[in-house]
């Protein structure tokens, strides 16, 4: 398919930490040779990467999301195999292709009065290309499992699986933003206003919120509809100990129908992410999270973003991914 690097075994082995007497998640991950295989395979997760920050630059905000799939990759694929990591259901699938549009992000000039404009042209094409493979992967009976770029790539996300399940989904999303900024060029910041205004998202609720970085007419919004739910961070924070109460009951709120999970990393406190932020959640009241939904059966997608490693971090994010993802695949 247009648009997908797939990946090889020969992809992964110079990365792999082999030692005599173990086997490493890398050695033995599922790989296929065309989208049409998904079908017959019996693994029931697939691992998609998108390696791009176009959306957050886009959205004004601080680049480095391209690196996240690449940190996650080099632990993952170093993990053990034992009674709690099956490789056998797990398709190492690839990454969207946006070489193209990152390269042509790179050549635009700051200084041009439309420069976030022609980064949205290229946040568009990336849409196109995510909602596609998403597409695929579901209608193969399947649960993606994607991970990095900015969280503009919900939009793809969200277009892929209702096109797929041929209705409008609802979505839970861990984030400190609501993303539900104006319908200008397309960017990190306004995924899910426009998967509302083309039909693709029902219910939308927001678990762990920033009120000092919500504007007021996105407040007004949520609480004209009654498919906009958001529980305020400062809420929460109030009783610490029921954060996982509250959580069941958003989960709950979703409905006996298919709905996609999304997990921006922004919502993490002291996580490299495009907006970093001291207050949020702990890297482990978020695996709770991840566990608790993916038990849920009606979980059609789960996709992690907005992380930016750099150097001094890049394997301890990695780590961190590889926690939240192998917490998923357990279910």
């Amino acid at each position: 398919m247009e648009g997908l690097k797939l990946y090889r075994q020969s992809h992964i082995e110079r990365i792999i930490s082999k030692r005599k007497g173990e086997k490493k998640l890398g050695e033995q991950l599922q790989f296929i040779t065309g989208l049409k295989d998904l079908e017959k395979h019996t693994a029931k997760y697939v691992l998609l990467g998108i390696a791009e920050d176009i959306g957050v630059r886009a959205n004004y905000g601080n680049p480095g999301t391209y690196r996240a799939w690449d940190a996650m990759l080099k632990s993952l694929v170093n993990i053990q195999v034992n009674r709690y990591n099956d490789p056998s259901n797990i398709i190492l699938l690839g990454e969207v292709d946006c070489e193209e549009q990152m390269e042509k992000a790179s050549y635009l000039d700051e200084s041009d009065p439309n420069y976030y404009v022609k980064l949205g042209d290229l946040v568009k094409q990336v849409d196109e290309r995510v909602a596609n493979i998403i597409e695929h992967i579901i209608k193969a009976g399947k649960i993606p499992v994607i991970i990095g770029g900015g969280h503009n790539n919900a939009f793809g996300n969200i277009k892929g699986a209702s096109n797929a399940i041929k209705k409008p989904i609802n979505v839970l999303n861990v984030d400190a933003h609501t993303d539900l900024r104006q319908l200008e060029h397309r960017h990190s910041g306004n995924g899910f206003s426009y998967a509302i205004k083309e039909g693709y998202l029902k219910k939308y609720s927001i678990f762990g919120l920033h009120s000092n970085y919500t504007p007021e007419y996105i407040f007004r919004e949520m609480d004209n509809s009654k498919n906009l739910q958001f529980v305020l961070i400062e809420d929460l924070l109030e009783k610490p100990h029921d954060i996982n109460t509250r959580f069941g009951q958003v989960l709950s709120k979703l409905d006996d129908t298919k709905f996609g999970f999304e997990l921006d990393c922004d919502a993490i406190a002291n996580f490299p992410s495009s907006a970093k932020s001291p207050s949020g959640f702990t890297i482990n009241q978020v695996r709770h999270f991840i566990s608790e939904i993916s038990g849920n059966t009606n979980c059609c997608y789960f996709h992690i973003c907005e992380a930016a490693p750099d150097e001094e971090n890049f394997s301890q994010t990695g780590k961190t991914l590889t926690y939240f993802i192998t917490d998923f695949l357990r279910s």
